[in-house]
């Protein structure tokens, strides 16, 4: 069967690449079909993240094994699309180019029958320039979190720096001038 993909830049412009491709490739398959749709050089490191139906973002399956065991974590060549996808399981969140942080809404729109000569994976369809900068990220901390950080925000202050002394010696601290 053919899985055909709706592959969305998270941009406040519409960009958008239709991906046909066959149910048994991996995700790493998927990962090279997105970079070739989009453009990219293929020279930075991507990751899938497994998503609810809302798109909220959990497990990663990365590119490469960066576990203290080798073997230990899945990467995108374990995992064939119909190990993840299916009819129920249509969304996943796929991130290229960890500096820049281009991100992709990938919906699984369809599943079919191959079409005799077409090779796969196949770009059907193609909206939108890719603009010159990936959009900038707000990341939010989960409520908890942002509690506990706002309640040592203000620790430390220009009264705590100056019982420091302004004479720039560390000799208080055991340390000597050329240390390493």
């Amino acid at each position: 069967m053919i899985y055909k993909f709706r592959v969305i830049l998270d941009a406040e412009d519409d960009v958008f690449r239709d991906i046909a491709i066959d149910e048994t490739d991996t995700l790493e398959d998927l990962h090279n079909a997105i970079v070739n749709a989009f453009g990219f050089d293929g020279l930075e490191v991507g990751s899938f993240y497994t998503c609810d139906d809302t798109w909220n973002q959990e497990d990663e399956i990365p590119m490469f094994d960066a576990g203290d065991v080798p073997g230990e974590n899945k990467i995108m060549s374990d995992y064939q699309l119909s190990d993840i996808l299916d009819k129920e399981n249509t969304k996943i969140i796929y991130v290229y180019d960890f500096i820049n942080m281009w991100t992709f809404l990938v919906e699984l729109a369809s599943i079919e029958g191959q079409e005799t000569g077409v090779i796969y994976p196949n770009l059907l369809f193609s909206l939108g320039a890719m603009p010159a900068e990936a959009m900038e990220k707000h990341f939010q901390a989960d409520f908890e979190e942002e509690e506990n950080y706002n309640e040592f925000e203000d620790d430390l202050d220009e009264d705590d720096l100056d019982a420091f002394g302004s004479d720039d010696s560390f000799e208080d601290f055991g340390f000597e001038e050329n240390w390493n």
